[in-house]
């Protein structure tokens, strides 16, 4: 009897305990969202446009050597993502292949639609809340960085809706693309809609937008004699073109930054701006990476991300959402440039480290690093393996065999297509987070999910 009693009295005693910390979570909880001075939880969300493992691996091996690592080698959180997209008449129906428009839209609004939408759904055109949007109606400050134009697929995304990715200004909303009509004529504000990409991101509330595409605010907003620039700084924002002008911007007000007429500059090129060639009648001649001249006034992914942070986070007891694009692993993969993808990546490797140190910082910070979908460029022997069987064996491609710093030579092999741009690919694309994204993701999540992810993060 005196056993069960001590039995008894073990079990009240744990009892009591839990349900005290039970109420002291409750209380600590509670204080803390009355409590002013907790600080608010903010997200960066860096996408490498068409980053997957192939992308990662070649600039790993040309930056640091088939035994060096990349900061993204030792971010702690490790996910693999499934990219989803649908058909634009049969939504019921999977495509396998997406672009970067409907992969941004999966995951700023957690939404899967078809190819070509900017944060649209499939069919109905009907528009679809961002993560952007979320953040500011909580009262957080938003920001997007880009090396690409402000109004391209992925930054559109965010903080824009329109059936079409290319409807960038007043001037291309009904044009044929490839063949086929691109009408985005329901969008037109003379239709009640809300306008071109720039018009919207002009008018936005955005704290702060990065990027090039100023030839899509130099025109004229949609029935009026003023350019969208100039809709821009009627709604607030100062407005900058150069590098010099960025590095002496100052916290306090929204800031759009327009460095070039369309997308920036890539740091590298091929030697002599030779990208891959056909093998024929032999495997292109080997060279090496250099910088690329038409860089050397834009401002770095770095530069444009530390300001971005230096506005978003200065004074600020709200939180903040920054979503920074390293656009042109992509753009320079479908010109089968290696070199300017190596370097692109590059950018985006030295960026996660400048904002991984913000983090240290501010520990509040959900650092993640992801990709939108895949892309053309393989990692493929210099020489084909079957090279000894005394017959030529060549890709049917396009190929570059570039000469590494450490010595031999990598060969990337183009293969999508034979037209003037390589294909995006279906695989599966990489994510990665810091420490405070432990538990937040499954070893193998879908693109949605990262949305849905993000926005219980900030609560929203």
């Amino acid at each position: 009897m005196k056993f069960i009693l001590t039995i008894l009295l073990v079990l009240v005693s744990l009892l009591a305990l839990v349900l005290m910390q039970a109420i002291t979570a409750s209380i600590v909880i509670a204080e803390s969202r009355d409590n002013p001075d907790k600080p608010a939880g903010n997200v960066v969300l860096i996408i490498g446009d068409g980053m997957d493992d192939h992308q990662i691996t070649i600039a790993r091996n040309y930056l640091k050597g088939v035994r060096g690592r990349l900061v993204l080698d030792e971010m702690p959180v490790r996910s693999a993502v499934q990219v989803l997209t649908i058909d634009e008449t049969e939504p019921t129906r999977p495509r396998f292949v997406a672009d970067s428009a409907n992969s941004a839209t999966a995951i700023a609004t957690g939404t899967v639609t078809s190819r070509g939408r900017i944060a649209t759904s499939a069919r109905e055109d009907q528009d679809i809340q961002t993560i952007v949007e979320l953040a500011q109606q909580a009262g957080m400050r938003t920001g997007l960085v880009t090396t690409a134009s402000v109004t391209d697929a992925t930054p559109a995304s965010f903080a824009a809706h329109i059936k079409f990715r290319r409807c960038e200004n007043p001037d291309s909303m009904v044009f044929m693309y490839y063949g086929r009509l691109a009408d985005c004529s329901k969008d037109q504000k003379k239709n009640g809609g809300p306008g071109s990409i720039s018009e919207q991101l002009a008018a936005s509330r955005l704290d702060v937008l990065l990027g090039g595409g100023l030839k899509h605010f130099t025109v004229n907003e949609e029935g009026s004699s003023e350019s969208v620039e100039r809709l821009a700084r009627s709604e607030g924002f100062h407005v900058i073109r150069t590098k010099f002008e960025l590095s002496n911007a100052h916290p306090g007000k929204r800031l759009l930054g327009l460095f070039s007429d369309s997308h920036l500059a890539v740091r590298l090129r091929g030697e002599n701006g030779r990208s891959a060639e056909k093998p024929s009648p032999g495997l292109p001649a080997p060279m090496a990476c250099e910088n690329n001249p038409a860089y050397k006034d834009t401002p770095s992914l770095k530069l444009m991300t530390q300001k971005a942070l230096e506005i978003l986070s200065h004074g600020n007891g709200s939180g903040f959402f920054l979503m920074i694009e390293s656009a042109s692993i992509d753009k320079q993969s479908h010109q089968r440039n290696a070199c300017g993808s190596i370097g692109e990546l590059a950018q985006l490797d030295e960026t996660l480290a400048y904002v991984l140190k913000f983090a240290d910082i501010h520990p509040e910070t959900l650092v993640v690093v992801t990709a939108d979908h895949g892309q053309a460029a393989q990692l493929v022997p210099s020489d084909s393996l079957f090279s000894g069987r005394g017959i030529p064996v060549y890709t049917p491609g396009s190929m570059v065999r570039i000469k590494m710093p450490g010595g031999g030579e990598m060969g990337i092999n183009y293969a999508t297509n034979e037209f003037v741009a390589e294909e995006h690919t279906g695989v599966a694309v990489p994510l990665y987070a810091n420490d405070i994204g432990k538990g937040l993701f499954r070893p193998f999540i879908t693109q949605p999910e990262i949305f849905n992810i993000i926005r219980s993060f900030l609560g929203l």
